[in-house]
């Protein structure tokens, strides 16, 4: 059995030192998003013969992630399938991109059943674009942002910290309870929100960017992330209050202004199916729709 420990706060320099070097940019990768989520998805990791390794759960089932570093990938994968079999279960992999498909199918040719999973793929961004909002295409969203410009002048964009959590958390829930319509949708903002809250909870331990628009003395918007890798910034969370028109587009195109310029793509994660957030992510005009898969073992 591989050697698996739950994740703590204590593991971020040890995950980093994999991510960071990788060429991955799928939001799985985020240390933030990783431990954050612990408490849905019981993750847990390990390293082994040069590989970062993750263990999660899917209704009760074990899950991975495609294993992360250099090494003799085809020995890793057999010891993750014995550890799958060893619980009984069916090795699987969830999050596999399209690259990390062709090093499966070459390192283990014809043992994988691979399903598309379109509620999960990630939408990735260039920073410039998201920043200056140039072109015709993004025509709407200028508008919408002159628009937020003349109704609020006098509105600030404010570097998110830990003196600022308290208010973030106030328009968290508020958010929450304006958006929940059915018993699945309130335990899964539920589940959002304990995710954010403990994500802001440990702004710093996190290594966690942030900013917040002040309008008329208060947050009318919040957003925060993290790198997935040294050319990739993730983008966790975003919430805005709806009652001030153009909060989400403005907010959006600060942050993208305040990203440090290292980041030359920035991913805005899935929309997990839904139809508004879909349109809303498909209407900034990604430049890559991150294709992921699930790959479950048939040997």
């Amino acid at each position: 059995m591989i050697a698996f420990n739950e994740i703590s706060l204590s593991d971020r320099e040890r995950v980093l030192r994999y991510t960071l070097t990788s060429t991955r940019r799928n939001c799985d990768l985020s240390f933030s998003n990783l431990y954050s989520w612990r408490f849905l998805y019981q993750t847990q990791l390990a390293e082994k013969d040069g590989f970062l390794l993750i263990k999660f759960r899917v209704d009760g089932h074990a899950c991975y992630m495609m294993p992360v570093g250099d090494g003799d990938l085809r020995a890793v994968l057999h010891d993750l399938k014995e550890d799958a079999e060893a619980e009984g279960e069916t090795f699987r992999m969830m999050g596999v991109c399209s690259h990390m498909r062709a090093d499966l199918e070459e390192a283990a040719p014809d043992c994988f059943r691979f399903t598309a999973d379109r509620d999960y793929y990630d939408y990735i961004y260039l920073r410039t674009d998201l920043a200056t909002l140039k072109g015709k295409r993004y025509q709407p969203k200028r508008n919408h942002i002159n628009k937020f410009l003349r109704t609020y002048p006098d509105y600030q964009y404010l570097p998110l910290d830990a003196t600022l959590v308290p208010e973030c958390l106030e328009l968290a829930d508020r958010w929450c309870r304006l958006n929940e319509t059915t018993e699945e949708e309130r335990r899964e903002l539920e589940d959002e929100h304990r995710s954010l809250t403990d994500a802001l909870n440990h702004f710093d331990e996190l290594g966690l960017l942030g900013g917040v628009l002040h309008v008329g003395g208060r947050i009318v918007a919040f957003t925060f992330g993290a790198p997935i890798n040294a050319n990739t910034f993730d983008v966790c969370v975003e919430k805005a209050d709806v009652d001030i028109e153009g909060s989400y587009t403005m907010i959006n195109y600060e942050f993208a202004n305040h990203i440090p310029e290292q980041y030359f793509f920035i991913n805005r994660e899935e929309d997990l199916g839904l139809e508004g957030l879909r349109k809303a992510k498909l209407s900034y005009y990604p430049e890559v729709l991150l294709e992921k898969w699930i790959a479950v073992c048939t040997k």
